[in-house]
């Protein structure tokens, strides 16, 4: 019988990753309500006009901060 595919066939002996704070957590909870929000937006490009694009790309270029400006702040040492 065969390993469940839950399982790997190896075990795994990697120290347990150290657990993320509450405060952790809920930034990245904040992460995926960005995702969700962009996939909306992205599904609604096809339904724009051409200034309507032009006028949301503008406005995305010049919001701050922005997802550069947190990655920036989180490789920061």
């Amino acid at each position: 019988m065969g390993v469940p595919p839950t399982m790997g066939a190896e075990p795994n002996y990697e120290e347990p990753s150290m657990p993320l704070s509450g405060e952790a957590i809920r930034l990245m909870n904040y992460i995926d309500d960005v995702a969700v929000t962009l996939r909306r937006i992205l599904a609604l490009v096809p339904t724009l006009t051409a200034e309507e694009r032009s006028r949301i790309a503008s406005h995305l270029q010049q919001s701050s901060p922005n997802a550069e400006d947190v990655a920036k702040a989180l490789a920061a040492k």
